[in-house]
């Protein structure tokens, strides 16, 4: 059977987008893949998962992860940051270009790239092409809410979270473990 690597898209409201595309990664990984997982957006944290990732990547090379972002948030657009991010997310593209076509991977996430679009630090077009760029055999999955109406059609797999109900609405913060 001729491998065919899936485009996968997490995007919506809700949470869960990032924890369901590397626990993916992890299945993956469990499973003998090369995974890489791209942070658009995140950086600079100190996430669990990022935690477990690399004690993974210490077992054998397989899986890695790397946060590409500034941390880009509304705030960093009224303080006029806007194009370190830019930059940041620029260079997170080129990586992600030159680790699609490399061969090296048979997963990579490209984590809130969504983002990195709707907050206009790549263009539609930019990650689209990566698309185009994808070896047959390669799954990618991409993040983020508001995924474009192009994406959505090109993808194999589309799923959408839905925040129904969030314990912030009734003022509980975010938790270690859980939220991050």
């Amino acid at each position: 059977m001729e491998p065919h690597g899936l485009i996968i898209v997490h995007t919506g409201n809700g949470k869960g987008k990032t924890t369901a595309a590397l626990g993916l990664a992890m299945r993956a990984w469990g499973d003998g893949l090369r995974v890489l997982i791209l942070q658009f957006i995140k950086g600079g944290w100190k996430y669990g998962e990022l935690q477990a990732i690399e004690t993974l990547a210490k077992a054998d090379g397989r899986i890695r992860v790397e946060q590409c972002g500034l941390g880009f948030t509304r705030r960093h657009q009224q303080e006029g940051e806007e194009n370190k991010h830019r930059e940041a997310a620029a260079a997170a593209l080129d990586k992600a270009r030159r680790a699609i076509t490399s061969g090296s991977w048979d997963l990579i996430v490209l984590d809130e790239i969504n983002y990195a679009v709707k907050f206009g630090l790549i263009k539609e077009e930019e990650m689209l092409a990566l698309l185009e760029e994808k070896p047959p055999e390669l799954h990618l999955v991409l993040t983020g809410r508001e995924a474009v109406p192009a994406l959505i059609e090109r993808a194999d797999l589309v799923t959408e979270m839905c925040e129904i109900k969030h314990p912030y609405q009734k003022g509980i913060k975010a938790q270690k473990g859980i939220e991050f």
